[in-house]
């Protein structure tokens, strides 16, 4: 008998998660404006939480242990574990948030090697650009001189680009101004002669083209040129090549639509040799050959 009602207990703290899980994507959706890429992350996470951890409720509290989750996933690579553990406590602090009581056990931080995604060469963009398509085209420049993320890039309206600047509108919906080539005014109203849109500028039958689709298109015109290059990394190089020509760093992170100048600084591995540059070019005394210590 206490089986049976130990069985139903977990059947209704399961179905009550998995209840409270649909609500926490639908508050991502519509609060926090994640993409439907990252929503899905988070979706598979917990789900992996809710076949995997153990997990237990007495007295209207509930407790969740990881380890045997971890033990599961230990063959995948640090980042894919961090992530993991990243969605799930973000899962459970929604969930105290709204009154529920849990303790989360077995969700220590995993270490991540420091890794950068490699900026692309200029060259090798204006080598793709000559053979990309008119919508991959436009939309690797769009990436490459805006530094959007691939969500922006699919968000992106006419009515946001206008006077020589575009309208970004970021993660949580928080809008930033971002100064706009010259030239791609011209750029713009010539693609829109060829593709007519309502109000989007990557439109499809009335509707705003997918993330999905955006990145596939530009995937694919890099790869006609044997390179291969993700959105992420057009965004990457975008900052970089700021740095690297002595851009503030706090102007792009405003510009990159940054939380955090903290976040901005992975982008500031400079090679030693600019680094030196930089620094004569700055220090007073090495300004001067007349000034001496």
């Amino acid at each position: 008998m206490r089986q049976k009602i130990t069985s139903s207990l977990r059947c209704s703290t399961m179905n009550s998660l998995h209840r409270n899980k649909e609500e926490f994507l639908k508050y991502l959706d519509a609060i926090r404006g994640y993409s439907a890429l990252t929503i899905q992350s988070y979706n598979d996470s917990i789900e992996s939480m809710i076949e995997y951890a153990e997990i237990h409720e007495e007295s209207e509290a509930i407790t969740i242990n990881l380890m045997p989750l971890r033990l599961k996933v230990a063959a995948l690579n640090p980042k894919s574990i961090a992530t993991k553990l990243s969605a799930i406590r973000s899962f459970v602090k929604y969930l105290r948030m709204n009154g529920v009581t849990i303790e989360l056990t077995g969700d220590e931080s995993v270490k991540i090697p420091k890794t950068l995604p490699k900026p692309i060469a200029h060259e090798h963009i204006v080598h793709a650009l000559e053979y990309a398509e008119p919508t991959a085209k436009l939309a690797i420049l769009l990436l490459y001189t805006l530094g959007l993320r691939i969500s922006e890039l699919s968000a992106l309206r006419y009515a946001d680009l206008e006077n020589g600047w575009s309208r970004i509108r970021g993660k949580g919906d928080k809008q930033r101004d971002v100064p706009m080539v010259e030239t791609m005014g011209a750029v713009l109203e010539e693609y829109r002669q060829l593709h007519p849109s309502k109000e989007y500028v990557f439109e499809a039958l009335g509707e705003k083209l997918s993330e999905n689709s955006l990145r596939y298109m530009i995937t694919k015109a890099f790869a006609k040129v044997g390179l291969k290059v993700t959105p992420h990394q057009l965004r990457h190089t975008y900052a970089t090549e700021l740095l690297n020509n002595g851009a503030r760093i706090a102007d792009v992170s405003e510009l990159l639509g940054h939380a955090s100048m903290a976040t901005t600084q992975i982008y500031t591995k400079l090679g030693n040799s600019l680094k030196m540059d930089h620094y004569r070019h700055s220090h007073p005394l090495c300004r001067s050959h007349e000034d001496t210590l």
